[in-house]
């Protein structure tokens, strides 16, 4: 088994996908979490000067969803055929597509607030009521199992909601597959032993 090093902050986050994958698989890992100050001495040692990375035997990967794929590759989890591995991806792609929008790193709160508003209340609708339908009446949305898509719908959803509690009131089907992603025993451990952040 490879030595796995995961270096974020400590928050959820972009590595939080990489931690679910980690205690779905039942792989040992260092969870390596950095404080805000030290970050500008690290950033100039990375390649490309961003964070989460997963140094696999000093080896170092960088791009969440890059390295969700890595580790799952040959695992249900990515799906089961390649047309589902497809689906899969184009799930987690437009979940990440919308997330990426959102200005993490604006300075002035006021323009930050305003486009936090702007984008769940006039364009996350849009989102949620196509994964609803995507989802349908089906378990998960890939498959007749769970994938790492759930997993990241539950962990991007759970940032949502800090920001806009009532975010998914009209979609039931999306909140049942939040719990049932967080009831896998596995996840469930997870949540109950992980460091309690905001994000």
């Amino acid at each position: 088994m490879p030595n796995y090093k995961l270096t974020y902050f400590n928050m959820r986050g972009r590595a939080e996908i990489i931690r679910y994958i980690f205690a779905y698989l039942d792989i040992e890992y260092e969870d390596h979490r950095i404080e805000q100050a030290d970050w500008p001495k690290i950033k100039a040692t990375l390649p490309f000067h961003k964070i989460p990375i997963l140094e696999v035997d000093g080896l170092i990967l960088h791009q969440s969803l890059a390295i969700a794929r890595y580790l799952t590759k040959n695992t249900d989890l990515a799906g089961k055929t390649d047309v589902e591995q497809c689906h899969v991806d184009a799930i987690a792609d437009t979940l990440d597509d919308f997330m990426s929008r959102f200005p993490w790193a604006e300075k002035k709160q006021a323009i930050k607030d305003q486009m936090f508003k702007e984008l769940l209340t006039s364009d996350a609708p849009h989102l949620l009521q196509d994964l609803d339908t995507y989802l349908g009446k089906k378990e998960w949305f890939i498959g007749n199992s769970v994938t790492w898509a759930d997993f990241y719908w539950d962990t991007c959803s759970t940032t949502l909601l800090v920001f806009k509690p009532d975010l998914l009131d009209m979609y039931p089907r999306l909140v049942t597959l939040k719990k049932r992603v967080q009831g896998i025993p596995a996840i469930a451990d997870w949540i109950q032993r992980r460091p309690q952040t905001k994000l």
